[in-house]
Order: C-alpha cells, then structure tokens, then sequence
C-alpha cells in the first residue's frame, strides 16, 4: 500500500568520524569503478551526482548526502558495505536496494529490522535511499520531485563509480517501496536479478484497490494525482506504473510477492488499537496478489508468493520475510 505503520525505536544515532568522513570524501572521487552497464540508462546529469557527505553509523554502516540534479536538493542514502569492502579495494560488488515504505525515510530498514546482523558475513553492498514521505518512486509529472531518475540512474551510476559497486543487482521494497521495486523493475529491464515485493499494491486497476487509492488520495494532499495527474485523464501514466500492466517485463528476473491476510496474530502482541486497525487493511491485497503471481507465471516469469494468515500491515512481519527471503537475494547476488 502506499503507506505503512511506522513504529518509531531507538537505534544507534549517526555519530560524526572525522577521519572517516575525510578519508571517504578525499578518496572517492579517485576510486576506479567498472563501465556503466548497458542496462542502466545515462544522461549527462548523471555524472554530477556526488556524494557532499558522510557520517558513520559503525563499522560497514555509513550515511551518504548525495546531491542529486534530478531532485534539485540533496537526498539521504544509508549504505551497508560489503565485508571486504576495506581489504579488498580493487573487488566490485552486487547491489541490493532496500525501498522504506509511504511514511518513513531511509533509516526504516535499519531501525526496525536486523539487516546489518543478516549482512555481517555478506559480500553484496546494501543501499537504502531516501524515497520521500508519499514520493511513489516516481518522476512527479508536475516538476519534481523526480524519484525514478536518482534511483535508476543517478545512484547506481554512483554507487559504480564511488563504492565499487558492479552490474548485479536486486531490489527489495515494503508497502509503497514494494510498488516502487516492482515498478523500478518493470519500468528498466534488466537493471535487476530479483524484485521483492512486501504488501504492496500490485494492481491499480483492481476496484477495490482503486476505491482505496480514493480514500487514500484524499486524506494525503492529493499526493497520487501529483504524482500520476488525474486517473482518467491520465490513464496512461497510471497504466505504465501498473505492474500487473507490464507483466511481460519481468522475464529474466525472479519476482517474490508476500502480504498477509489482514488477521492480527502473536506478532501483533502489544501494539496499540492506534496502529493495529489500519495495519488490518492489508487483507484487500492478498485477492490481487495472486492474481498477479498466476498471470506472471503464465507470462514465463519465476516468481514465489508468500500470503500468510495471520498477518497485518506491520514491520514484525515485514522483518519476518526479510529472513525468509534473505539466503535467496544471496543466491542471487553471488560475490
């Protein structure tokens, strides 16, 4: 969905290391990268892209400010470096991108979940930009912001250039990240191994879905029609970011859909009514899901499903996949 219950817990806060932030800033520009690949589309902007600043959260955890032409501003990506990333400065890494959901920031992944334990022994650098609060992970067709360019373009180009990063990558995305995954992946062919998807919508021609999406609009500054224009007049635009629209674009690469029933269950055990009724709405996904999954196959596409009971719209078992599918990504992102 396009939003998400965010649960706020203390983690860590950004410490500065001035020895760090200086030896990153002062070397990176100089660090060589491999090409660009194909599958990851340029423009002259790209190349302006660059990281202003760094501050480390510990050892492999560092954030990044990255101006960006696209966006007109600077924009937060925390990153996780691979094990070797210090001892091995000539080696180029897979890439996973970790997309926060509608009403949280780049921090999310980190905070409410133990991806830099899953990561200790990992060889792949993890990313997790800044998608703005309702952004859509989408170029807005109204000015900016312009989501789509610094996440496919801009910071992978980057993340080439200046963190060793190569041509292998995967995406992994929660609630509006989850649309934004399989719509990055969708939209740009071949830029991705493997899209998961964690209670997202994957069809917004669904009607209940639609009916939804209304409600939604209205109580969120018309932030959909921003970002897409009006529906009907704009149907085409609506229709490119569909992923049930362009299921023929996922061949060549694993897709895995997960969402829960909308049933509290023990994971659920001491939130409040607050947070819990909301979250029960994620019931309205599973129907598409598997709808989504059946004509992906039939399309030629691997893809797993995951629809669990219980299961409500909520970081325990956004956590919860996130394990289930890591050994998986892995596999999919050899060193």
């Amino acid at each position: 969905m396009p939003y998400n219950v965010k649960k706020s817990v203390g983690r860590a806060k950004p410490i500065s290391c001035s020895i760090l932030e200086l030896l990153i800033l002062v070397t990176l520009p100089f660090v060589a990268g491999p090409t660009a690949s194909a599958s990851v589309r340029t423009t002259p902007a790209d190349a302006d892209a660059r990281i202003t600043g760094v501050k480390r959260i510990d050892a492999r955890t560092l954030d990044l400010t990255v101006r960006s032409p696209a966006m007109g501003r600077r924009v937060p990506v925390r990153v996780i470096l691979p094990a070797s990333w210090r001892t091995e400065p000539t080696r180029t890494y897979p890439t996973l991108y970790m997309l926060h959901g509608g009403e949280d920031d780049y921090t999310s992944w980190t905070r409410e979940t133990d991806v830099e334990d899953l990561a200790k022994d990992s060889e792949v650098l993890i990313v997790m930009p800044d998608g703005g609060r309702n952004g859509q992970y989408s170029d807005w067709q109204f000015g900016r912001p312009r989501w789509e360019t610094f996440h496919t373009r801009e910071l992978p180009r980057l993340m080439e250039r200046k963190l060793r990063a190569n041509s292998a990558r995967a995406v992994i995305g929660l609630s509006m990240g989850g649309l934004g995954a399989l719509n990055y992946a969708g939209r740009n062919p071949g830029m991705f191994r493997y899209a998961a998807s964690f209670s997202a919508i994957v069809d917004l021609d669904d009607p209940v879905i639609r009916a939804f999406l209304w409600l939604y609009n209205a109580s969120h500054d018309n932030e959909l029609i921003k970002a897409w224009g009006d529906p009907e007049e704009h149907a085409d635009i609506w229709n490119s970011h569909n992923p049930s629209a362009m299921v023929t674009a996922y061949r060549g690469m694993r897709i895995h859909l997960s969402a829960g029933t909308g049933d509290m269950g023990p994971l659920d055990e001491g939130r409040d009514a607050a947070s819990v009724l909301p979250s029960m709405s994620e019931g309205i996904l599973a129907p598409s899901q598997n709808r989504f999954a059946q004509a992906l196959r039939a399309a030629g596409v691997d893809v797993t499903t995951h629809i669990y009971k219980p299961g409500t719209h909520s970081w325990p078992y956004w956590k919860r996949e996130l394990h289930l599918i890591w050994p998986t990504v892995m596999d999919e992102l050899p060193g």
